[in-house]
């Protein structure tokens, strides 16, 4: 497998190993992390997931001793580091190894993460409502990216899988749309591509937004909005939007058969548009 971490100062090629029983990141959740995207030599909006890591740090009471500059540096040099012909995942990390009930300010530590990790298939399979909801943002680090917010999701995909589907999609908890469990979700009705409307209670992601620009650009029309279950059951299309997979689709929705459409279909060929010209950004720049 081609990876490479950097911790310290020090390039590694083997995965350094960074928590123990007794630190608070280790049995209390207190870490944050980034997933961004090496492409085929492209690293699409690397600068914004380098500055989000930063804020996640700083929402989850972490002191991060790099700045987005340096994080997107790190990130530039591992992909450097490894063969272009490759798609990685990119996952900068800090996190607290003080012994206490709380960070202390000065007990943040850095790694990153840079490993071979494929794109998915552009179709995603199926998907169904979970029981399971986003918190509210005043039960939970809402507006970090903070692992200690993945295991409801964790949760949510289980009883997914059980029921015979591939991703669920959560609800916020007025019961409106919020997000599949590790991804934003984009529904097409009419046309209309619509999302839900940022509330605080998911994390409105980058490729999220990215999208949006592009599909507006393109002339689609794009809604941000509150979503029922209802507007999932009668929806034409169905879209999974996050850094992982970039931009899928959904085939089957609870009981209700569905096929990739004419928005999913252009919303990823604007996507693959812009890594590939973002390739030819860091290109030029070398």
């Amino acid at each position: 497998m081609k990876q490479m971490f950097w911790r310290n100062g020090e390039w590694l090629s083997n995965e350094p190993m960074v928590s123990g029983p007794l630190q608070i990141s280790f049995w209390s959740g207190s870490s944050v992390f980034d997933g961004a995207r090496a492409i085929r030599g492209a690293l699409p909006d690397i600068a914004l997931h380098a500055a989000r890591v930063v804020n996640s740090a700083k929402a989850m009471l972490l002191n991060p001793g790099l700045d987005a500059k340096a994080i997107e540096g790190l990130c530039r040099k591992a992909a450097s580091r490894l063969p272009a012909d490759t798609d990685y995942y990119i996952r900068p990390m800090f996190y607290s190894t003080g012994q206490g009930v709380a960070p202390e300010g000065n007990d943040t530590e850095f790694v990153l993460a840079v490993f071979e990790a494929p794109l998915p298939d552009p179709v995603a399979g199926s998907a169904c409502l979970s029981s399971f909801r986003r918190c509210a943002t005043d039960q939970a680090p809402t507006n970090a990216k903070a692992g200690c917010l993945y295991p409801n999701g964790q949760r949510a995909l289980k009883e997914a899988r059980e029921r015979g589907f591939d991703l669920p999609v959560m609800l916020d908890p007025e019961g409106n749309v919020a997000e599949f469990s590790t991804a934003n979700i984009w529904i097409v009705k009419d046309g209309v591509a619509k999302t839900p409307a940022a509330n605080g209670t998911f994390l409105a992601g980058i490729t999220r937004k990215r999208l949006i620009g592009l599909l507006n650009d393109d002339g689609i029309p794009v809604e941000e909005t509150v979503l029922s279950p209802e507007d999932l059951a009668s929806a034409d299309e169905m879209i999974v939007c996050g850094n992982f997979g970039k931009i899928q689709a959904i085939t089957k929705y609870e009981d209700r058969e569905m096929a990739p459409g004419p928005v999913f279909e252009r919303a990823r060929k604007l996507y693959m548009d812009f890594v590939d010209s973002a390739r030819q950004a860091e290109v030029a720049a070398e």
